[in-house]
């Protein structure tokens, strides 16, 4: 078992961790709304007001902290007023994005507001910016959080909602740079300013953002914006297999090179981050303007036999190592990543939940975000730690892949308000176990409990067998001292806790 060194500095408090980094996304797409989320009233399957209580449940249980809505590409073809009032009269429209298919406008505003208040998470809703009207906007905005009379308000009360809600976050439009109005970001910029005028309500403001690594766009916005104008910068960045977005591998049948390509992938988000945030820094040097990575995860080929508009993939212990990599990385950038949203919450992409009728399962990815949740609103601390290359062969790569290397250990740590110190590590080699021996001077920490899961690269949690990926308590930390020692398995997530 090889040994690697690492380090704590608990006294170096380096930034927040925000609770948003460990936000979700929710669009109208396939399966995550209708069957995965809201089910109606009338559905046998447990619900409260239409909204499934064990979708509830599990994310109250990973304090979900915020979630956005409704969309993704779906938000800049959305108009809000086809999904209020009495749902027998709501507007039916075709969902010309993903999969072409009919909705009935049952979920709208009134219900995506009551599901954040069951889970007791904030909202983050994107307006339409691509097809709809700064005047349509502002009214939304108006009728969800206004508490003056107006007619707004009127139409709410009318429609059963007498007090206002309180939304946190508005996004102006969706990749408008591509789905959400195919524009150049000098014009986005003057687009953008002209909704600001108007769409008031909530308390932060966040623009459209960069294609991954467009470092010209978010060049164009910091400047022509500017610090005063937005509260946030989105980034949308995903993790594809294969790099080719024609066949971008399965989610379930790969070998070990797709693995490590993958993950290799991954690490590409440390790149978008560095830079991103260099831009920023040029225009923003007080962070005033958080950097929302607000789509993030893993895009593979949909499941055989699913609808290919549906994006309809399994979640493996390869996504779970993916998510550690990601989230420790948003850790550690937590002084200008200020929210970041996985895609997306049910059935879709990077799902942390899966659902098949009445039966609902967790998925790898869910139990990081839980292994991982005690990090929120905690203080980031600076730590090292020795690493490995795990892709010096060539076999190990791909002609497109956007990194030349993959760590083996991906790592962030943070002391919460109650003196705790937590530690999230992991290790993506799937043939190598390793002994981190861990340095945290003057350390005074008397008790140490820990979480693992791991498993075999591809395995994974089915509707027949709902809990073969799960974390489970683990005996292999010991703490004497400042002396931390943690073995750690290949293919694994390791949670610690220090007391």
């Amino acid at each position: 078992m090889t040994t690697l060194k690492m380090t704590i500095d608990q006294t170096n408090r380096i930034s927040k961790i925000n609770k948003e980094i460990y936000g979700h996304f929710a669009e109208h797409l396939g399966r995550c709304i209708y069957g995965g989320i809201y089910v109606g009233e009338d559905s046998p399957i447990p619900n409260t007001r239409g909204i499934r209580n064990d979708v509830v449940e599990a994310l109250k249980a990973i304090k979900l902290p915020v979630l956005r809505w409704p969309g993704g590409c779906f938000a800049d073809t959305y108009h809000w007023q086809d999904g209020i009032g009495p749902k027998e009269n709501r507007k039916k429209i075709v969902n010309i994005h993903w999969g072409g298919v009919t909705e009935d406008n049952s979920f709208g505003t009134h219900e995506f507001l009551d599901f954040c208040e069951q889970v007791g998470c904030e909202a983050y809703v994107a307006v339409n910016v691509g097809s709809g009207s700064v005047k349509e906007a502002a009214e939304w905005l108006e009728y969800m959080t206004s508490a003056n009379e107006s007619p707004m308000t009127e139409l709410r009360k009318k429609n059963g909602r007498e007090k206002p809600w309180k939304v946190k976050y508005v996004g102006i439009g969706n990749e408008n740079w591509g789905c959400g109005g195919e524009m150049n970001a000098d014009y986005y910029s003057n687009v953008y300013k002209q909704f600001h005028c108007f769409v008031r309500g909530a308390e932060q403001q966040i623009a459209c953002g960069p294609n991954s690594n467009d470092a010209n766009w978010t060049d164009t916005l910091m400047k022509n914006v500017g610090p005063w104008q937005m509260q946030g910068l989105s980034l949308h960045h995903y993790t594809v297999p294969t790099n080719q977005w024609h066949h971008k591998g399965d989610s379930v049948n790969f070998d070990e090179k797709e693995y490590y390509n993958t993950l290799s992938h991954t690490w590409f988000m440390e790149r978008i981050l560095k830079d991103q945030e260099g831009v920023m820094q040029r225009y923003d040097n007080d962070h005033r303007i958080g950097l929302v990575v607000d789509e993030w995860g893993i895009w593979t080929d949909v499941i055989e036999g699913t609808n290919p508009g549906f994006l309809y993939q399994q979640n493996t212990m390869r996504d779970a190592i993916l998510a550690s990599i990601n989230l420790n990385l948003f850790n550690q950038h937590s002084a200008r990543v200020k929210m970041a949203n996985i895609a997306q919450m049910v059935n879709v992409l990077q799902a942390v939940i899966l659902t098949e009728g009445e039966k609902m399962i967790k998925t790898p990815t869910y139990h990081v975000f839980d292994m991982y949740k005690d990090h929120m609103e905690a203080e980031l601390v600076y730590s090292h730690c020795e690493n490995k290359e795990l892709m010096p062969q060539p076999e190990h790569r791909h002609p497109g892949q956007q990194v030349d290397h993959l760590p083996a250990i991906s790592q962030s740590v943070s002391v919460d308000g109650e003196g705790k110190m937590h530690i999230t590590i992991s290790n993506a080699s799937l043939d190598e176990d390793f002994e981190i021996d861990c340095l945290i001077p003057r350390a005074e920490y008397k008790t140490v409990s820990a979480k693992i899961l791991t498993g075999k690269y591809n395995a994974l949690n089915t509707f027949d067998d709902p809990d073969a990926v799960a974390p489970k308590a683990y005996d292999g930390v010991t703490l004497d001292c400042d002396s931390l020692k943690m073995k750690l398995p290949a293919c694994s997530v390791l949670a610690v806790e220090l007391c």
